[in-house]
């Protein structure tokens, strides 16, 4: 370990071999009762050990200062973090030189044990003296010229300050500062003397009176902070704050921060300080337990980035501090001719406005336009209303006075004919502008033209500002501008087309304040500068007034005037649109605005409005439509319908004002959302709400396209406009109820089935007022509710809506109606996702039947009810009925093209079928064309190729190959992860079946991992009894019970037998799955007689289906092991023998199934004392499973293994 003095500096890191040689210094400076080494570790914090020296002998008037008791030291172990006995590496020496080998690394040290007159300025203790002490050290000692980065602990940083000030050298060679819970000013409540007691009795004692008794010097301390504010100014000093993140005791029981967050920071913009916590208090925040350790890691990440970044690259805060220089431009624009006048004015009506902040881009614009040789004399800036463009003419206009001091500046103002006219007399009066003896005239604005343009007048800046009326003295006001070519003219503007007519191509746009300027803009307008502490709101209410500074100004007026926190008025925003509204209504004063113009946002943007009236009645009736549409990706053709002409012109004039704004993507534009909250006022204040809500509505149904899977692009557009526009009325009526029944069929097709069955709900509210029961709109609404029902897992629902619907229609409709078909054909579907299979065939056979009286063989109707039934049949078990119908079908089919969407459905239901058959290899193989095709036919992303490829992976899952299966779901997983979200139910669905092949691949990790994912979601997303979330449940309790966690799974399938109980039917599939898969977990868990107590109920239930059903055969086979494990041996023999019979005749030798059988009979007949029968078995089953299986694999070792136990048991 290094000797490290206790006074001055120390070389740290002797030994670090460098590639280069170093060129940065690094410094570290402690606070208060610190030590040069134990401040940063290897030590204690308080210094008590045996590392440090004795500190010097203490005055008897502070003598008790120097003792801590016990239990002050136990306050100080329980309030530090962490609390446990930790390393204590000292960083500084052992890491940062091998971590930034380009630095050299110092410590500094310095008396600081006595507290008497350590915050007075002519005490040889005080933090003044060290600080000159530090700074004579400093310029002595540190001979390298490299610059330096200096890092400062709580009052070293007060020290090192003091040394910045007074030194010239410290100045110019610091580049970095980085300060550690320094108190740079006092607490924001109580000033310096809190903070410093606080220090001191940290460090020193929890006697109140003596530590309060401190003679605090606040004056000079802020005079140190001001100074060191303006030093960071003038030599581009970069700061880093660090704020103490925990709070600890200075005073048993009271816990704080010992520095606030006030305090620890200069308060100077982003450009040159940052500002970071770090979660430790204000001791521990120096401290590491080693190099991972995120305070160390954060440390020297600031000074790392700062060492590395590139030599040339100039500072965000210099660019700031040089704004001035950049726009002082030398001499007088080049193309103004040397005329000399001592006749030089500055008519401005306003004083500069101390509270402006940046825009130094835009000024530097306008000074290199107009103050170069380029030709240019005119330029317009162009905004909203209440963007700036005013308050940086004014900028702009102080600069030319104080950096071209032979230019005259005049302002007139276009804000009102009136207005316009009193300018010209003030400039009149101010510039002794007599009329020649020729004429008689007594007309101002004429005389200010004639003087403006003969050279009497010098070198001039005209600023003719809000000429948002080119009309406004009666004629264009081309003709009352002067004409002189060492004139320059700037004007302001909300119209881009009178922006672009008055100063041709130079024209700039002015944006809203960038964050940091508006939150620098709101600090200096508020009375109490510390709310701008709650960076938190301060950012959400800049973000709601679209950093607007007219917003930002009217916001700290009604703050200042009523006292309330940010908070308070961001609540006040928050509870309505229509408080909103009144605020930005609310007057107030403004000095750096006529008295005559509306300040407040409102009024000012209802002028434009008025203004586009007069103007263009297309642009106002599109104002209208988007105040009741999202203000955000407006499509072109939603817009009324208008001639091309027309539409571009209004287009142009919402443009022009910066009402609109148009993005890359053509034909998409936005709105600024405050303006599209004035522009419902404006709507309110004219009397048009309903009619205009029902033309909108109107309109966009009008416009609203089909809803498939090719529009999707444009509806998807469409439906966060349309929803918008129904929310807003409180009762849809008949337009509304038409949009509502095109929106949900459009959310029904995106699977936003939630929304959907919320607006089809509010659409059948109104029908079911205003329609008759058998009425078309409303039976429709009706189905298509059913539907989003059945989607979104309640089942009970859409089969009593359907039912009811099928019911009206059978009273209304012939047996054959297409509608009454189409009803019966959804409503058997539902039955089907219901559990009752059987009714589902029933209702499917009857509609079958009556469209094969109906439609030809080929009709598309009666083709997806025979693809339906089929599905029926699948789920009833009736699998060879079900081939049979969809051979059928996918034979008429054949027909259409290869490619055609219809043929392709059937052969792809037609391939679950044979899977579902055990026609494995046939599934596979018709699933692999239907893939092919559609690879070639669809998008990547489309979903039937998706949902293609999602069951050709479940096929290849039950052909074995597995890995294929993986490989195929983890790329539509990667595909959906991109295009749906988070809780889309396909996603989900694929990220399920993902979860499966990777159980079946062994990968039970990734499987508990990705299913755990997904029942979270979900559990969030549905109701516990939805049948969604049951399946995942259900198969994340399978994952579980692979990866050996027994009593998880068995926990998990209870309760989801549990629900099943109460929601299906004794002999739905589901349910008998569940209880299935309860048993088995049952077993593993040792709980083998409600093993056999449940599999019995399962084996019986399922007896109902054929001999040779798989599912049937599957809880069979269960059974019998767990008669096995539960001694009942002869039954096991006997139930296996007969499964194994029959598939023997189902499946093919080497099937998965018919081998486990064999082999689990084989287990029980050793079982039995059939010996010879095992061995014969099992030796059957270890030659197929050699021939088909690779070496290695679990289930051909688990044989092999089994039957050389056999022969051993044989032999002996």
């Amino acid at each position: 370990m290094v000797t490290v003095n206790r006074s001055g500096f120390t070389l740290l890191g002797k030994d670090v071999a460098r590639s280069e040689p170093p060129r940065w210094n690094i410094i570290f400076i402690h606070g208060l009762r610190g030590h040069p080494q134990n401040t940063w570790g290897r030590g204690s914090d308080e210094g008590r050990d045996a590392e440090r020296e004795p500190p010097p002998k203490p005055t008897s008037r502070i003598k008790t200062l120097f003792k801590r008791d016990k239990s002050r030291l136990r306050a100080d172990r329980s309030s530090s973090w962490p609390s446990s006995p930790q390393p204590r590496p000292f960083w500084p020496h052992e890491f940062l030189p091998h971590d930034i080998p380009e630095a050299i690394v110092w410590t500094y040290g310095y008396n600081s044990e006595v507290i008497s007159g350590v915050f007075t300025p002519n005490n040889e203790n005080s933090v003044f003296q060290h600080g000159r002490d530090l700074a004579g050290r400093f310029e002595r000692e540190i001979k390298n010229e490299h610059p330096v980065i200096f890092v400062a602990h709580s009052l070293g940083g007060i020290i090192l300050k003091e040394a910045i000030r007074k030194s010239q050298v410290c100045r110019s060679r610091t580049k970095l500062v980085v300060f550690l819970g320094t108190p740079h000013r006092g607490s924001r409540a109580a000033g310096w003397g809190v903070t410093a007691a606080k220090l001191a009795r940290l460090a020193f004692s929890p006697n109140i009176k003596l530590v309060e008794s401190l003679d605090v010097n606040s004056l000079e301390l802020d005079t140190i902070h001001e100074e060191f504010v303006n030093i960071v100014h003038d030599f581009q000093l970069q700061i880093h704050s660090f704020q103490e993140g925990r709070p600890m005791s200075t005073i048993p029981g009271h816990v704080e921060k010992i520095v606030d967050d006030f305090s620890s920071r200069l308060g100077l913009p982003q450009a040159f300080e940052k500002v970071e916590t770090l979660d430790a208090d204000h001791k521990q925040m120096v401290k590491c337990t080693g190099r991972e350790d995120d305070r160390y890691r954060t440390i020297r990440g600031v000074m790392q980035h700062f060492v590395h970044r590139p030599p040339v690259e100039a500072s965000s805060a210099a660019r700031i501090t040089n704004m001035t220089a950049s726009l002082s431009l030398g001499a007088g624009a080049p193309h103004l001719d040397a005329i000399k006048t001592d006749r030089v004015f500055f008519c401005i009506p306003f004083m500069l406005n101390p509270r402006f902040v940046g825009r130094d881009k835009i000024l530097s614009r306008i000074s290199t336009t107009l103050f170069t040789n380029n030709g240019y004399d005119r330029l317009a800036l162009v905004g909203l209303g209440g963007i700036g463009k005013s308050q940086i003419a004014i900028q702009f206009a102080f600069w030319v006075s104080e950096n071209k001091p032979e230019v005259s500046v005049f302002w007139l103002s276009a804000l009102s004919r009136a207005s316009f006219e009193q300018t010209c007399r003030e400039i009149v009066t101010q510039c002794d502008i007599r009329q020649s003896s020729a004429t008689d005239n007594n007309d101002a604005t004429a005389l200010v033209q004639q003087y403006l343009s003969s050279k009497a007048s010098g070198k001039w800046v005209l600023i003719l500002d809000n000429v948002d009326d080119a009309q406004i003295l009666g004629r264009p006001i081309h003709y009352f501008l002067p004409k002189r070519r060492d004139g320059l003219m700037l004007f302001t503007t909300r119209s881009q087309e009178i922006a672009a007519d008055l100063a041709t191509s130079e024209v700039i746009r002015i944006p809203e304040m960038c964050p940091a300027e508006a939150k620098g803009y709101l600090e200096k307008l508020l009375i109490q500068k510390d709310l701008i502490e709650d960076e938190a709101g301060t950012g959400a209410l800049l973000r709601t007034l679209t950093h607007l500074p007219l917003a930002i100004t009217q916001a700290a007026a009604y703050i200042n005037r009523n006292s309330v926190s940010i908070a308070q008025y961001l609540d006040l925003i928050d509870r309505a649109d229509g408080n909103m509204v009144e605020l930005l209504s609310s007057e107030f004063h403004d000095e750096t605005r006529y008295p005559e113009s509306a300040n407040a946002v409102v009024a000012s943007w209802l002028v434009s409005f008025n203004r586009i009236s007069e103007t263009d009645t297309t642009a106002i009736r599109f104002l209208s439509f988007i105040a009741w549409i999202e203000p955000k990706a407006i499509p072109q053709s939603m817009f009324p319908e208008e001639s091309e002409i027309q539409l571009r012109r209004a287009i142009g004039t919402l443009l022009g004002y910066g009402f609109l704004s148009q993005r890359k993507e053509n034909g998409i534009y936005d709105m600024h959302s405050l303006v599209h909250l004035v522009t419902q006022t404006w709507n309110s204040n004219h009397g048009e709400n309903s009619c205009t809500l029902r033309e909108a509505m109107s309109q966009i149904v009008m416009v609203f396209p089909s809803v498939d899977w090719e529009n999707r692009e444009v509806w998807r557009q469409y439906l966060p406009h349309s929803l918008r526009a129904l929310q807003k009325a409180d009762t849809l009526e008949h337009e509304g109820s038409r949009l509502g029944h095109l929106v949900a069929l459009s959310l029904h097709e995106d699977r936003r089935e939630q929304v959907a069955i919320e607006v089809l709900e509010r659409v059948l509210q109104f029908w079911n007022e205003a329609l008759a029961e058998d009425h078309p709109s409303r039976l429709a609404s009706q189905h298509a509710l059913a539907l989003a029902y059945q989607d979104n897992g309640q089942v009970k629902e859409a089969v009593s809506l359907l039912e009811k619907v099928v019911l009206i229609k059978s009273d209304l409709l012939a047996d054959d109606h297409p509608s009454r078909l189409a009803s019966q054909h959804a409503l058997a579907i539902a039955y089907q996702d219901n559990g009752q299979i059987k009714e589902a065939v029933r209702l499917l056979e009857k509609v079958v039947l009556i469209k094969s009286d109906l439609l030809a063989d080929d009709h598309l109707s009666r083709l997806a009810s025979q693809h339906a039934l089929a599905i029926a049949y699948r789920d009833n078990g009736q699998i060879k009925e079900a081939v049979n119908l969809l051979e059928k079908v996918v034979s008429i089919r054949s027909d259409l093209a290869d490619n055609h969407p219809s043929r392709l459905a059937s052969q792809h239901a037609l391939a679950i079928a044979y899977r579902d058959n055990r026609q494995i290899k046939e599934a596979v193989n018709l699933l692999e064309k239907v893939v092919l095709i559609e690879s070639d036919l669809l998008a990547d992303d489309h979903p039937s190729r998706l949902a293609s490829q999602h069951s050709l992976a479940i096929a290849y899952r039950d052909n074995g190959q597995i890995k294929e299966a993986v490989n195929l779901l983890e790329k539509v997983v990667l595909i959906e992860s991109d295009l749906l979200a988070d809780d889309h139910p396909s996603r989900l669905a694929s990220q399920h079946s993902l979860a499966i092949a990777y159980r079946d691949n062994r990968q039970i990790k990734e499987a508990v991992n990705l299913l755990e994912k997904v029942v979270l979601i979900k559990s969030d997303l549905l109701a516990d009894d939805h049948p969604s979330r049951l399946a995942s449940q259900h198969s994340l309790a399978l994952a579980y019970r692979d990866n050996r966690q027994i009593k998880e799974a068995v926990n998990l399938l209870e309760k989801v037998v549990l629900i099943e109980s109460d929601l299906l039917a004794d002999d739905h599939p589901s349910r008998l799955a569940s209880q299935h898969e309860l048993a088995i977990a049952y077993r593993d868990n040792g709980q083998i007689k409600e093993a056999v107590n449940l599999l019995e109920k399962v084996v019986s239930i399922r007896s109902d289906l054929a001999d040779d059903h798989l599912s049937r055969l599957v809880s069979q086979h269960a059974l019998a092991l767990a008669y096995q494990d539960n001694r009942q041996v002869k039954e096991a023999v006997s139930l296996l023998e007969k499964v194994v019979l029959i598939e023997s005749d189902l499946l093919a030798d080497d099937h998965p199934n018919r081998l486990a059988s064999q082999h689990a009979l084989a287990l029980a007949y050793s079982d039995d004392g059939q010996i010879d029968d095992a061995i014969e078995l099992l030796e059957q089953v270890v030659s197929i499973r050699q021939r088909t299986l690779p070496e290695g694999h679990l289930e051909r070792l688990a044989s092999e293994e089994k039957l050389k136990a056999f022969h051993q048991a044989y032999h002996e």
